[in-house]
């Protein structure tokens, strides 16, 4: 009696798990995505950058994509932020240490309208071997039919990263007070989904 109790369970409970997944999945146009950010620099200035290399594996049934599941992954060696010697110390162990981390990845838990195109996008972003549950701005562009007979989605995510709590405290200090780097990271994730066939 008692396994037929907890074979019940365990089977319901793979069932709910199932039902809850969307069946839909999209694919990401990298020809209409981009993944940028930008960084205090001497206090006075942004220096800015992005990511060459990145995927997401998303599934969503629901035309305001608030049932939306999956992941977004980044490759952090594809850095670049038009200086290759930049690049490389950031490739290095003061920073991304991409040889022991070689992704960030943000996996989505809640994805909530709040008005209109405005959403908030919380999941748990895994960067330097550190995860935290972090909420950022989305504006979700909505569906469409393009001329090619393709259906598409476009989402918009924006929101800072405080690069400390990931363990990135590479700094130095000015003479004239300050340091060199801030600690919160701006981001920007422009992506353009196509549906599968």
């Amino acid at each position: 009696m008692k396994k037929t109790i907890v074979f019940f369970f365990t089977a319901m409970s793979a069932f709910m798990l199932q039902a809850q997944t969307p069946k839909t999945v999209w694919n990401l146009d990298k020809s209409h995505a981009s993944v940028t950010f930008g960084i205090d620099h001497m206090v006075i200035s942004e220096v800015e950058g992005k990511f060459k290399e990145f995927s997401a594996d998303i599934q969503s049934d629901k035309v305001d994509f608030t049932d939306v599941k999956g992941s977004f992954t980044v490759a952090l060696k594809s850095i670049d932020t038009d200086n290759e010697k930049r690049d490389e110390h950031l490739r290095g162990a003061d920073f991304f240490d991409v040889e022991k981390n070689p992704n960030l990845t943000f996996v989505i838990k809640k994805f909530t309208k709040v008005n209109g195109k405005v959403y908030k996008v919380t999941g748990d972003l895994t960067m330097h071997g550190v995860t935290k549950t972090v909420t950022l701005n989305g504006k979700f562009g909505g569906i469409i039919k393009d001329p090619y007979g393709l259906t598409r989605a476009g989402l918009t995510v924006t929101g800072e990263i405080d690069r400390y709590a990931f363990d990135l405290k590479y700094n130095a200090a000015l003479e004239a007070g300050g340091l060199a780097l801030g600690q919160k990271v701006r981001i920007k994730v422009n992506l353009e989904f196509t549906k599968a066939k």
